[in-house]
């Protein structure tokens, strides 16, 4: 209880600071510029620590590819030439998501970044392979995610408003790209805003979890070195979320051990870089790199998502009307009517050989 306590209090004292310590000044980097890391020293907290609290996002990076483009090599940052391009675009989209009409609007970010990629190892920027036990995996979940959901266990954890995982939380996505970082001594906290995960880290040097002992977000870790919290995290629950915005992608396995590394560049600017090490999914380890950084008046809001929400028994009771519609056309002798796309574009993935629900 006094464990589950501390939680609590160390949640609620994030959100109340997150208006306040989180918001920061304005990005003193002009939008058009590069957001790559400037060296700075960093502030420090009340008992010393490294400052590296506050409200951070992932909204500039929208326009930086997850994988590098061939045309790249092994070349990390764009070229005077390429950046004023993408530049460019970026400045468009920021005009057109300023200027929509209506109540939707994506998050695009005040500033442009030079990376080619996100993968900045291997040195080529690609993902490595995956095993030939995640292959199969894969196969079968988009196999079952081309098809009418039998049962709730069909959709993601992240259509069930459970968890995006760790590295899902941080990846750009349409919206919802926040997180605030709130530090106590001996703790840091991390909220995620979408799916409101909250991780809530020791630094003490505690051992890890014993191994039977397994969570959506796993057992992190951290320490101090230097400037830079690190933060390894183990005991995930297998097969959960992968790899990919919002926790797509095949999922990453039991055996997995995340390393992150944060460490403040700038006023602005925080540098996330994240080694993922799955045996069992990937061939080797491999690591992405995102400078993740202010947006002006930027608050993180509660997501009022839950788990059992509306969206999830609408799904379901469409598509048992879906497979009373087919019954009655074959009883009747008649052609069923066409499936229903399911999952968007993954109604078009080949079933794998041999698949079986």
């Amino acid at each position: 209880m006094k464990i589950r306590a501390s939680a609590l209090c160390l949640m609620f004292a994030a959100f109340a600071v997150a208006s306040v310590a989180g918001q920061g000044p304005a990005s003193s980097t002009p939008a058009g510029k590069s957001a790559a890391a400037k060296s700075s020293p960093a502030p420090k907290t009340a008992w010393g620590d490294p400052d590296i609290g506050g409200t951070w996002s992932s909204d500039d990076l929208r326009g930086v590819p997850m994988q590098r483009p061939d045309e790249f090599g092994n070349r990390a940052q764009l070229t005077d030439e390429e950046f004023a391009k993408r530049d460019a675009q970026n400045e468009q989209a920021r005009r057109q998501e300023l200027n929509r009409v209506g109540a939707f609007r994506n998050d695009v970010g005040t500033r442009t970044v030079r990376q080619t990629s996100l993968v900045v190892d291997p040195p080529d920027g690609k993902i490595p392979p995956m095993t030939p036990e995640a292959e199969r995996r894969g196969a079968l979940v988009a196999f079952i995610r081309r098809t009418a959901p039998a049962s709730w266990l069909d959709r993601s954890f992240y259509d069930r408003c459970i968890t995006r995982g760790v590295l899902g939380s941080v990846l750009p996505v349409i919206y919802g790209n926040g997180h605030v970082i709130f530090q106590s001594p001996g703790y840091v906290s991390i909220t995620y805003e979408m799916v409101h995960d909250t991780r809530i880290i020791p630094l003490d040097g505690r051992p890890h979890a014993g191994k039977a002992i397994r969570q959506y977000l796993g057992d992190a870790r951290g320490r101090w070195e230097g400037s830079t919290l690190v933060v390894e995290t183990t005991n995930f629950l297998g097969d959960t979320t992968g790899v990919g915005p919002n926790g797509g992608a095949t999922g990453t396995s039991d055996a997995l051990r995340l390393t992150e590394r944060f460490t403040r560049t700038a006023a602005d600017t925080l540098s996330y870089e994240a080694t993922i090490d799955d045996p069992k999914t990937y061939t080797r380890p491999w690591t992405v790199l995102l400078p993740l950084t202010t947006q002006p008046a930027y608050r993180v809001l509660p997501y009022e998502c839950h788990e059992g929400n509306f969206a999830l028994s609408d799904i379901l009771s469409a598509a048992r009307a879906e497979d009373r519609t087919t019954a009655e056309a074959l009883a009747k002798g008649l052609k069923p009517p066409a499936p229903s796309v399911w999952q968007g574009g993954l109604a078009a993935v080949p079933a794998a050989e041999g698949a079986e629900r």
